[in-house]
């Protein structure tokens, strides 16, 4: 038997992290005020069905007096072998059959026990007319029914069913409760390990108990476990390689960034878990920014792309290909970041002297005075010629000049890529980023910008590049976009 189903908690005592869920449902237990419908949400390994289960063996027993027969049904529970007792995977039956099949059953009375108990896990997978047909039992279930609903995405759990059940949040388990019971299960089955190793273990299990028990179920036939065996069988040397892409980052080094995530291949790190470990780095900066009043902007730039990366990644048949072409991109874009994980604006481009070229052509047919002579010698330096290649090297002057944030933050996301006349054309990767800078508001004030700097009033035109897809070609609204990147980073973190 595996370590996590040996060890699995059989009573609430045995529950680590969750004790803010235990100790309300042992209140409602001990009081008799269990209610009939209950929503566990939380990411994986956190103890929702073990809890479940818990809960479903004090349910099932409250009215039975006879001793022994509480005790069959308490183990018929941890056995998985009790016919009042119904667990549903929703990710095999989601569909509206399954749930009307249920339904019919719990129609009939409890065969053993007191009450029967339906546990669906991954509730979240079922489909709307599966919840729909659900909602009126939930509602209105039998006196002797009682539903345990069990998600890792109640985002996706329609507002209809949470608001029938009463809603437990399930935390991530701290890394010190889960070195505590790895090493009581060592100490049990005379596993000798390493504290550093415990702890790499708890770390790299994410808040996760059955990870980390499986993990440490995994080396248990090692003489003896340490950080380095942890290090070598869950790809966690991936962390060194998170600082040399940083350091190429900041020195703009593409055969480094190619040459790391290169290593991070090789040395089998999925490259999603990768881009979630560069993320971390940037949250923490982020975090430290704000704290210390410094400048988030291209922070926040970056953590942006790395979440549109982390979801490409998971779908392309290259994952590698993605990432590469992030880090190549962001390598090549200009803009000011903090320290420790700076991407450093880009090296100046060989400054060529428009004030020279402009003077030789000046002919002065009179003399001036030496105050008209200044008025004039300004107005060569102020008024820059005009051309694609003057707007690019002063992009970052009209970056940092532009308002607010949120518009700063889209416009870095565009580059020059023509100018007609005095319009100047800006090409976007995506329609999101194109729309809020064309937005009136942020036009004029880019608009604005460019005049401040070329001393002449120009046009500012927003497209999309080539290859690149508008909102309504994909039926994505920018609202929607904005929606998606949330739901990147609420799956991740």
């Amino acid at each position: 038997m595996s370590l996590y189903r040996k060890y699995r908690p059989k009573l609430f005592a045995d529950v680590y992290g969750q004790e803010h869920v235990v100790s309300t449902l042992e209140k409602a237990s001990s009081s008799d005020k269990l209610a009939h419908a209950y929503l566990f949400a939380g990411s994986r390994g956190t103890g929702k069905t073990s809890v479940a289960r818990i809960l479903a063996k004090l349910i099932m027993t409250r009215s039975t007096e006879d001793a022994v027969l509480k005790k069959q049904i308490e183990q018929a529970v941890d056995d998985g072998n009790i016919v009042d007792l119904l667990e549903i995977d929703a990710a095999s039956n989601r569909g509206i059959d399954d749930v009307r099949d249920l339904i019919e059953k719990i129609q009939f009375s409890p065969v053993v026990a007191s009450a029967k108990v339906y546990i669906i896990d991954e509730v979240h997978m079922l489909t709307k007319e599966a919840f729909n047909a659900l909602l009126k039992t939930l509602e209105e279930p039998p006196a002797y029914a009682f539903f345990i609903l069990a998600t890792t995405e109640l985002n996706k759990i329609p507002v209809t069913v949470q608001s029938r059940c009463q809603c437990f949040p399930f935390r991530h388990i701290r890394e010190d409760d889960i070195i505590r019971r790895l090493q009581y299960i060592a100490d049990q089955e005379h596993i000798t390990i390493d504290r550093e190793a415990l702890r790499s273990i708890a770390h790299v299990s994410e808040g996760g108990m059955r990870d980390a028990i499986s993990l440490l179920d995994q080396m248990r036939s090692l003489e003896s476990i340490t950080l380095e065996d942890v290090a070598q069988r869950t790809g966690a040397t991936g962390r060194i390689y998170v600082e040399e892409v940083m350091t190429a980052l900041q020195e703009k080094d593409r055969d480094g960034i190619l040459a790391s995530i290169a290593k991070v291949e090789d040395a089998g790190v999925p490259l999603d878990v990768f881009t979630r470990q560069l993320l971390r780095l940037v949250r923490d900066a982020i975090h430290s920014n704000i704290k210390e009043k410094k400048s988030t902007n291209d922070l926040l730039a970056l953590q942006g792309v790395l979440l549109n990366a982390i979801r490409d990644i998971r779908i392309s048949p290259v994952p590698g290909l993605v990432l590469e072409s992030v880090l190549l991109t962001l390598c090549r874009e200009s803009g000011e970041s903090p320290p420790t994980i700076v991407l450093p604006k880009e090296e100046p481009k060989e400054e060529v002297t428009e004030v020279t070229e402009v003077s030789e052509t000046i002919e002065v047919t009179e003399e001036h005075s030496p105050e008209e002579e200044s008025v004039l010698q300004d107005a060569v330096i102020q008024a820059p010629d005009l051309s694609v290649e003057s707007i690019q090297k002063s992009w970052q002057d009209i970056l940092s000049q532009t308002t607010p944030a949120s518009v700063k933050m889209s416009l870095k996301n565009g580059r020059i890529t023509n100018l007609d006349g005095k319009k100047v054309v800006i090409s976007f990767s995506s329609a999101f980023h194109r729309d809020k800078v064309q937005e009136t508001q942020a036009c004029r004030t880019i608009e604005e910008v460019l005049e401040a700097i070329f001393k002449t009033q120009l046009k500012l035109e927003c497209e999309l590049e080539n290859g690149a897809h508008s909102n309504e070609a994909s039926a994505v609204s920018p609202a929607e976009d904005i929606v998606n990147l949330a739901d990147a980073a609420a799956e991740i973190f």
